[in-house]
């Protein structure tokens, strides 16, 4: 007897099993057909060899491993497509959960003939189920990606759903030196609201994200906008040039097919900030925008404390050109930052205008480099820095991102 159809007749002699369950035996032995007809020609096949035998195999009644769950099916698809209707997607992907007697008698199955061919009664339930939806709905299973995932009980036939956030990529420029990139919630109250935050719960009364992001939750109609930057600048330093990339993720959205022209016209109303490049995105993408460190350019405005001449200015900016600095972490930001010394390189220095007392500076520098600090040297917590080689203390009054130096638009 064929070693398949032996194990088949093996596992039918000690229980009674659907084709589904039988056929899921040897889903991975050929490729080709459902499970359900794997398990037919299985039963046709078991049942030839005890005819040879002159044995009869009995009448299928009930299934021992999942007591004829497939037969939901249909009810199961309904139920998720119900669910689905609430939104709009165009990708969906099924789970499922079931009782953990079936997966039990499942694995006591695999015990008793051999798991070692054999799928999952979940995975099989996921791509019955998908199949079905496809069909009602016209709209595809996808697995690395889905805007939706329903995720079925099969015990009591209640769906769940997780909507796959929005993802929108752009660029953004920032022309006020009084707000910040994200929300910022107030320190005194976390957000409650408060007489520090005049019942805002914010520390300042609007930021790049929520420009963009309040106009994009309402359109989509998310419950929440989170804003993921490439890097980002001080809240008293503008955004300019070509801007700096960043991805918006709106959470739970129920419209995904936003017009990104009209998102972008209604956010480029306001005079704090401006948007560029808007097109959707993905959450991969968001790691490569977090993980990118591209050097970036920067318009300084200096101020002396004494008196300096240019041409110790110039010798000083010569030496400072492609230097590698130390930089203790700043005491502005120690409170939140880990006290570290850490090497950035100094790209490259221009005096863009001077006087005697104090120059606009253009800096290249590598991604992390505190230039506020690279300037007034920190009380020694940067070296060397422009304020230990003209001897006097040096001040920026003024800095401006002018370039994120990413060499394109679209990471």
């Amino acid at each position: 007897m064929n070693r398949i159809v032996a194990r088949a007749d093996q596992a039918l002699q000690a229980h009674d099993l659907c084709d589904h369950c039988l056929g899921r035996l040897f889903a991975h032995v050929d490729t080709g057909m459902t499970n359900a007809e794997r398990g037919r020609n299985m039963r046709i096949a078991v049942s030839l060899e005890r005819s040879a035998r002159s044995e009869e195999l009995p009448a299928h009644e009930e299934c021992w491993v999942c007591e004829e769950i497939f037969d939901d099916l249909e009810r199961f698809a309904n139920a998720c497509i119900a669910e689905l209707s609430k939104i709009e997607y165009r990708t969906f992907l099924v789970g499922t959960k079931v009782s953990p007697d079936i997966q039990d008698r499942e694995e006591r199955l695999w015990a008793e003939v051999g798991g070692d061919d054999a799928e999952p009664i979940k995975a099989e339930l996921n791509r019955e189920i998908g199949k079905l939806i496809e069909a009602l709905t016209q709209k595809e299973v996808e697995f690395k990606n889905p805007d939706a995932v329903t995720l079925v009980d099969t015990r009591f036939g209640h769906v769940e759903m997780t909507i796959t956030p929005l993802f929108i990529y752009g660029r953004y420029n920032k022309f006020s030196r009084e707000i910040p990139q994200t929300k910022w919630p107030c320190r005194v109250c976390r957000g409650k609201g408060c007489e520090r935050c005049h019942g805002l719960g914010k520390m300042y009364s609007t930021s790049v994200q929520e420009i963009l992001g309040d106009i994009a939750l309402e359109m989509a109609e998310g419950t929440d906008h989170f804003f993921h930057g490439m890097g980002r600048e001080d809240i008293d330093a503008k955004m300019l040039g070509t801007g700096r990339p960043f991805i918006l993720e709106i959470s739970n959205p129920k419209k995904r097919s936003i017009d990104l022209n009209i998102l972008e016209a209604k956010a480029n109303e306001s005079e704090n900030a401006s948007y560029s490049d808007l097109r959707f995105s993905n959450k991969d993408e968001v790691r490569k925008i977090k993980s990118a460190a591209p050097d970036k350019t920067y318009s300084a405005v200096v101020s002396f404390h004494d008196k300096v001449n240019k041409g110790l200015v110039d010798e000083v900016l010569q030496s400072l050109n492609q230097v590698c600095i130390t930089q203790q972490t700043p005491v502005r930001v120690s409170h939140r930052r880990a006290d570290l010394a850490r090497k950035r390189h100094i790209r490259e220095i221009h005096l863009v205008d001077f006087s005697e007392d104090g120059m606009v500076l253009e800096i290249t520098a590598e991604s992390g480099t505190y230039i506020k600090e690279f300037v007034s040297g920190d009380g020694g917590r940067t070296v060397p820095s422009i304020s230990e080689k003209l001897g006097t203390d040096c001040k920026v009054t003024a800095l401006d991102v002018i370039q994120i130096l990413d060499n394109i638009h679209e990471v």
